[in-house]
């Protein structure tokens, strides 16, 4: 009995112990998963809110890209406003640089929306309309850069009602409204998150009484559950601290980018009032430098002129050879003005340009003459014709001066001695290979000389007008310029190579053009001379509207034999023709009051259409193209005796259009 006892009281403290055991699991198991379930829930609840922050300042950094994207276009819009009225190319320089920049801001704007993509859609019709508006601002910078600053003007006052402007600002203004859609509805994500952790907390309020519940029942349970509630509350509380700190950050990086964008706004408003200042400036010495060159130029001209002639009046009747002498140095600065004006015609694009298909290979042998005669016997001309066959559609007189003006160059270079090479070849380019042309063929028409070359600083500024390295007297400066205006007015480019001791060479690339095997035949040769001796006094309808020049050329004509007609303007040369019914040809001016000269033949009834037209202008820069001369001959002013001779014999033998077809520019046209 004693020994049952005993062993009863052996059994109870076992039994006891087992049940603690089993009290501890039954209590401790749960608890230990409502703590895993807790510390899980509490994780996912800090992911999403961090998932929620890093998407709120996603959408901060989209919101930030696209309006800085839109401040970096309309300041270099500003900027190209600013090139247009001032045609500094600095100024040109830094829009394209701002240009640029908004391209390096657009890619970065879709790095950062590359994985929505909505955004990818409206980004890449962003970038659509940003290339279209690119290519509208870099017409009106070509125009600037060419002194078409009316015509530049014009296009970016159009340009600022352009629908590609209207694209980006509507483009930009849906992607930040849909950023800020999105960032509302991450501002509820991070409040959500926000709620959820205050409910975690309040999980583990309600654990932390159950454990002071199970404490009763089981001490080291509790103590065990409550340094585990102690850690996991030590992680949320960090958790929770580093959330605030995002926040914190967050809402502070928002202060600095309003901040920033005040500042943005007001600097551009100070840049604004300070640009427009500058550019006054820069207009006045622009216009300052460009008169008093010319001025320059042409009171030496005048003076040779004026004091020749006043020589020969003295000496007209005391020594008649005297006389001639200093008539002749008269006529010789008088073609020196006449030269010049045609240079800034070109250098302005002014220049009438009457185009034909021309070999450039023939072009090259037949000038071999002209330049040896005129570069001297001591530099050695190498020829390497090598555009077998292909094509340029050009004025080839205006070619002709080019090369030439190129060749003096290359002379001046080598202090009249050297090897000067003139080369063509075929040409392939990619867009923008060369310059700013497009992509396609092109006649490549090189000029190279072994002479000093040139150094970078004066490369750059080779086609500025009246820029020279010259003495003084020896150049105008005008000679790259022309070239240069008259490449462009042929959809070409010119490239220059040069380095110091290691020559120049000049690259004209001119576009190739598409003939008929009839055009290849006649483009060998330039024309021939017409046979002036036997031509019969012909009656001519003269129609200029100033007096003094209408008397002389009347006298000029009458000098060559001719009967002339005047006629002082251009509404009455309808009623001329009818009271002459033997008029053999009309020679009008070009620019005149009421309408210019090609609007006046157009407006011809029809049975005088046939009548052949010789075009006299010294500036054509309201004629559109040489399509509206017709195919007729055009002279320049100023002219000779011997010039305007051969000109009316060209346009009597052309006999009017209708005698040769198509004028050039048509032919041309056909045969692409």
């Amino acid at each position: 009995m004693v020994g049952a006892i005993i062993d009863s009281g052996e059994e109870l403290p076992k039994s006891r112990r087992v049940l603690r055991r089993i009290l501890a699991l039954l209590i401790g198991l749960p608890l230990i998963g409502a703590l895993a379930a807790l510390l899980y829930f509490t994780s996912v609840a800090s992911q999403d809110r961090e998932t929620a922050l890093a998407e709120q300042r996603h959408s901060f950094e989209v919101i930030t890209l696209a309006n800085r994207l839109d401040a970096t276009i309309a300041k270099s819009e500003t900027t190209l406003a600013r090139y247009v009225i001032s045609t500094d190319p600095d100024i040109g320089r830094l829009f394209q640089s701002q240009w640029r920049e908004a391209g390096a801001q657009l890619d970065a704007l879709a790095r950062a929306t590359r994985k929505s993509s909505w955004q990818r859609a409206a980004v890449g019709g962003l970038r659509e309309a940003y290339v279209d508006r690119g290519q509208t601002l870099s017409e009106i910078g070509l125009r600037t850069t060419y002194d078409q600053k009316m015509g530049a003007l014009s296009q970016f006052h159009k340009a600022g009602s352009a629908a590609n402007l209207k694209h980006i600002n509507e483009r930009l203004a849906a992607i930040i409204q849909a950023e800020n859609a999105r960032l509302a509805e991450r501002s509820t994500a991070v409040s959500l998150a926000g709620d959820r952790s205050a409910r975690a907390n309040q999980t583990y309020q309600l654990v932390g009484l159950v454990i002071l519940v199970g404490s009763l029942c089981a001490a080291w349970a509790a103590v065990s559950a409550w340094a585990d509630r102690r850690n996991a509350r030590r992680l949320a509380d960090a958790e929770m601290i580093r959330a605030d700190r995002l926040e914190a950050a967050v809402a502070s990086r928002t202060i600095q980018l309003q901040d920033a964008n005040a500042r943005l706004k007001q600097e551009a408003t100070e840049r604004a009032a300070a640009e427009e200042s500058l550019r006054q400036m820069q207009k006045m010495e622009a216009v300052g430098q460009l008169t008093g060159g010319i001025a320059h130029d042409f009171n030496n001209m005048l003076a040779v002129v004026s004091g020749g002639l006043e020589l020969a009046r003295r000496r007209l009747h005391e020594s008649p050879q005297v006389a001639q002498r200093h008539l002749d140095n008269a006529m010789e600065g008088a073609n020196r003005a006449s030269a010049l004006t045609r240079r800034l015609l070109a250098f302005a694009r002014a220049e009438p340009l009457l185009p034909a298909a021309v070999d450039p290979d023939t072009l090259i042998r037949d000038m071999i003459e002209l330049i040896d005669r005129t570069i001297g016997d001591q530099i050695v001309v190498t020829l390497d014709p090598a555009a077998s066959g292909w094509a340029i559609f050009v004025d080839r007189h205006q070619l002709e001066n080019a090369i030439l003006n190129l060749c003096v160059n290359a002379r001046d270079a080598m202090e009249g001695r050297g090897t000067l090479t003139i080369s063509t070849a075929q040409a392939t380019l990619a867009p923008a290979e060369i310059g700013e042309c497009p992509g396609g063929e092109y006649i490549r028409l090189s000029v190279k000389d072994s002479g000093c070359g040139m150094t970078p600083e004066v490369l750059q500024r080779v086609f500025e007008p009246f820029f020279t390295t010259k003495p003084a007297g020896k150049g105008t400066g005008l000679g790259l310029s022309q070239i240069f205006g008259f490449v462009r007015q042929c959809s070409g480019e010119i490239r220059i190579l040069s380095e110091p001791g290691a020559g120049t060479q000049v690259e004209l690339y001119l576009p190739r053009k598409a003939i008929t095997a009839a055009q290849a035949a006649k483009m060998g040769s330039a024309p021939a001379e017409p046979d002036t001796t036997d031509l019969p006094p012909t009656r001519i309808l003269l129609v200029e509207d100033d007096p003094r020049v209408l008397a002389q050329s009347m006298e000029a004509i009458a000098e060559l034999g001719h009967l002339p007609v005047a006629c002082p303007s251009a509404d009455e040369a309808t009623a001329m023709l009818g009271r002459f019914d033997d008029i053999g040809l009309i020679v009008t001016d070009v620019l005149m009051p009421g309408m210019t000269g090609p609007e006046m033949i157009a407006s011809l009834p029809e049975r005088y259409r046939s009548i052949p037209v010789l075009f006299v202008t010294g500036y054509a820069g309201d004629i559109e193209n040489a399509d509206m001369f017709e195919g007729h001959q055009v002279l320049r002013k100023p002219y000779t005796l011997a010039v305007l001779s051969r000109s009316i014999s060209e346009a009597i033998g052309r006999n009017g259009p209708d005698a040769t077809g198509s004028h050039p520019s048509q032919t041309a046209e056909a045969a692409e």
